[in-house]
């Protein structure tokens, strides 16, 4: 066996293990929550950063485009997609706040944020958690490694026991927590 293939068999196994001890509870409590969201007309801003600024960004045309809502959509926002906006307020305040003055723009009561942050730690994710729980706006943590400060202050959580530093089975599962989602929106709405 090549170490190529030795690598790719070992690495798909872990994350099997993975999956199977992904809590559903918490997958399945986000999925409602989105579906409450879309019928109280509020807003799901998704951030991240790196790979986890590219799930929000997948979350968000799944969640919004792929259910195929146009007549009672889902408003759904990735904070990562302007770059003009983010370089602009990295620039001139800091890149910590590149998601708390979107929000401060853009977020209501009532509305939700999705971190997604394998660390949990980020800077610019803390500022914006701190943001939310000051303006009742619901927290929902996608987190891996320990959590971090983020696993210990959303309103739920979904959380992927990798060790720390394992970044492609966190980004892996996240995504897989996009995709059972977006799957789900579209055989609800698209095959009933």
């Amino acid at each position: 066996m090549t170490a190529s293939k030795q690598f790719s068999d070992e690495y798909l196994q872990y994350l099997t293990a993975l999956i199977a001890q992904l809590d559903r509870a918490s997958i399945a409590r986000f999925a409602d929550l989105l579906l409450e969201s879309r019928e109280n007309e509020t807003t799901t801003f998704f951030l991240g950063n790196g790979g986890s600024a590219s799930t929000a960004t997948h979350f968000v045309n799944d969640v919004s485009l792929g259910s195929r809502q146009f007549e009672k959509p889902f408003r759904a926002i990735s904070l990562c997609d302007n770059q003009a906006v983010i370089t602009a307020i990295a620039n001139d305040d800091g890149y910590e706040n590149i998601f708390l003055q979107q929000l401060q723009i853009l977020a209501k009561p009532g509305d939700t944020i999705v971190c997604i942050s394998a660390s949990g730690n980020s800077k610019n994710l803390i500022k914006a958690i701190e943001y939310a729980k000051q303006h009742g706006i619901y927290i929902v943590g996608l987190t891996a490694f320990d959590g971090g400060y983020l696993k210990e202050h959303c309103n739920l959580n979904i959380h992927v026991p990798t060790k720390v530093g394992e970044y492609g089975p966190a980004e892996d599962l996240h995504m897989v927590v996009c995709g059972l989602v977006g799957s789900y929106f579209r055989a609800k709405f698209l095959n009933a």
